[in-house]
C-alpha cells in the first residue's frame, strides 16, 4: 500500500503534488527546525512557493517585535530575555493560520514550543553535518552563539545536545549542498507519502 503511494507520487505532476500536500496539511502549518546554516528560511521560503502558502522567519519577526537585531538582543538583554520572547512569538505565529514556519536553532528545544508544534504543525528537520554548516556559517557573522575562540568546538557542542530533541520532528531531511530547488522537490514529494501527515490535523492548539 505504501509502495503504491510512492509510486502515486512519482507519476503525479507538480501541481497535483503540492495540492495534495496542501490539501493533508489541512489547517496545519509547517515548521522548519535545525541548526543555524541548514537552510532553514533559504529553503522554507521556496518550499511556502511550491506550496502556495505564507512564510514567516521566526527570528526576523523577533527582531520586529523588539526593534533590535538578534545580536543586539543577545548582547544587550541575554539570551534568556532572548528566549522567552521567541517562545512568545512563535506561539502569535502559529495562532495565525497556516504557513511555513522558519525557526531558530534553539527554538525547538524549548518544552513549550516544542508542545505547541506538535498539537499545530507539521515539524521538520533539515540535518547537516558540521562541514556543511561551518562552511554556510562562516560567510556571515550574525551568529550570536558563534562568537567564540572556536566556533566549530561550539557547533560540535550545539549538535550533541541539540539533534537528539530535534529527532522528535515528524520528518528528517538532510541539508546538503544541491539546488534549493531540489530540496524542495524531495520534501514535497516525501510529504506525499509520509504516514504523520495523512492523520487528522489537531483542531485545539495549546
Amino acid at each position: 500500500m505504501h509502495s503504491g503511494k510512492s509510486e502515486g507520487a512519482s507519476q503525479a505532476n507538480p501541481a497535483e503534488l503540492a495540492r495534495s500536500v496542501r490539501q493533508a496539511l489541512g489547517a496545519r502549518s509547517i515548521v522548519m527546525i535545525g541548526l543555524m546554516g541548514a537552510g532553514k528560511t533559504s529553503i522554507g521560503k521556496r518550499l511556502a512557493a511550491r506550496l502556495d502558502m505564507p512564510f514567516s522567519d521566526a527570528d526576523q519577526e523577533i527582531e520586529k517585535a523588539a526593534g533590535k537585531t538578534i545580536n543586539e538582543i543577545f548582547s544587550e538583554n541575554g539570551e534568556a530575555y532572548f528566549r522567552d520572547g521567541e517562545r512568545r512569538v512563535i506561539a502569535r505565529l502559529l495562532r495565525d493560520g497556516p504557513k511555513v514556519l522558519a525557526t531558530g536553532g534553539g527554538a525547538f528545544m524549548n518544552t513549550e514550543t516544542r508542545a505547541r508544534i506538535a498539537a499545530s504543525s507539521f515539524s521538520i528537520w533539515l540535518r547537516a553535518d558540521i562541514d556543511t554548516l561551518m562552511a554556510r556559517v562562516s560567510r556571515r557573522d550574525n551568529r550570536p552563539l558563534l562568537k567564540a575562540d572556536n566556533p566549530r568546538a561550539v557547533m560540535e557542542k550545539l549538535i550533541a545536545d541539540r539533534y537528539p530533541i530535534y529527532a522528535l520532528a515528524d520528518l528528517t531531511i538532510d541539508s546538503r549542498d544541491v539546488p534549493h530547488d531540489v530540496m524542495v522537490e524531495e520534501i514535497v514529494r516525501t510529504l506525499h507519502v509520509n504516514e504523520k501527515l495523512i492523520l487528522p490535523p489537531i483542531s485545539e492548539a495549546l
